[in-house]
């Protein structure tokens, strides 16, 4: 299967505007963007064949050109990181079997989330979107329970069924536990990592679906596809020690630095 990953980026994001520009220092106090740092994880991801950059903003164009990606200019008027990612797709010509949206505010996404998310779309000819799925701790539960207190929208959560296929996904945490979480290695609650393997036909017709009210009320592209009536397929993945945050929110800045200073990642 021929690959592409596409990584979107916009700089008129509602929470957090130029955030792919935004800056973070790794461990030796290296500072490169967030569209940097997303695609370096993409480049890192094997078995790919290409990997652009999507974009509306020329600010996020010449940024990206000057470390090396290669670009592709979208319209202004899309509204989630999916609908730029067909239109990439497109004016690529298409032909590509598998289209990975690896969204630009992920930096610390190792690479085997990519490649194990990949392995699961081809191991089921049924799905034609899939999505990794990483089980929390004790501790990133705890994180995602203290966002929702202080009234911030943290990281998404997902449930699913016996056979892998998604029952919701959501802002809020689910499913309810009913109690505190410490330090226990393994909870009931998986966090939905934002990143979306898709076959091509699937992705394509996309852009034609107008937004359903669940997806006008979480936010959430993904869905659109469940709205529709379309097998999402949840991928579990392992962090394998590996600690994964995305920036959502300005306060996720110190939190990612800590991270890659942990891991002495720069």
């Amino acid at each position: 299967m021929s690959v592409l990953i596409v990584i979107p980026a916009r700089y008129a994001s509602t929470r957090y505007p130029g955030k792919p520009l935004v800056e973070l220092r790794g461990a030796s106090g290296v500072a490169r963007s967030l569209i940097e740092r997303s695609w370096q994880a993409a480049m890192s991801v094997g078995g790919v064949n290409r990997v652009v950059v999507a974009t509306d903003d020329e600010r996020i164009r010449a940024a990206a050109e000057a470390f090396g990606a290669e670009v592709v200019m979208t319209a202004d008027t899309w509204v989630n990181g999916t609908e730029r990612c067909a239109e990439a797709h497109e004016k690529l010509g298409g032909g590509y079997e598998v289209i990975v949206n690896l969204q630009g505010d992920a930096p610390l996404t190792p690479h085997w989330f990519v490649e194990d998310l990949i392995a699961g779309l081809r191991a089921d000819p049924e799905a034609e979107i899939a999505t990794p799925v990483l089980r929390c701790d004790g501790a990133t539960l705890n994180g995602f329970l203290e966002d929702r207190r202080a009234g911030r929208v943290g990281g998404t959560t997902a449930v699913f069924g016996r056979d892998k296929q998604a029952l919701y996904f959501s802002k809020e945490v689910i499913p309810y536990t009913g109690k505190t979480w410490e330090t226990e290695p393994e909870t009931p609650v998986f966090h939905h990592v934002g990143i979306y393997a898709y076959r091509a036909d699937a992705l394509a017709a996309y852009p034609d679906w107008p937004a359903g009210p669940l997806e006008k009320l979480e936010g959430l592209e993904q869905l659109r596809f469940m709205e529709n009536g379309r097998r999402v397929l949840c991928v579990e993945v392992s962090a394998r020690g590996r600690q994964f945050w995305e920036l959502n929110n300005p306060e996720d800045v110190p939190k990612l630095e800590k991270m890659m200073a942990e891991m002495n990642l720069d």
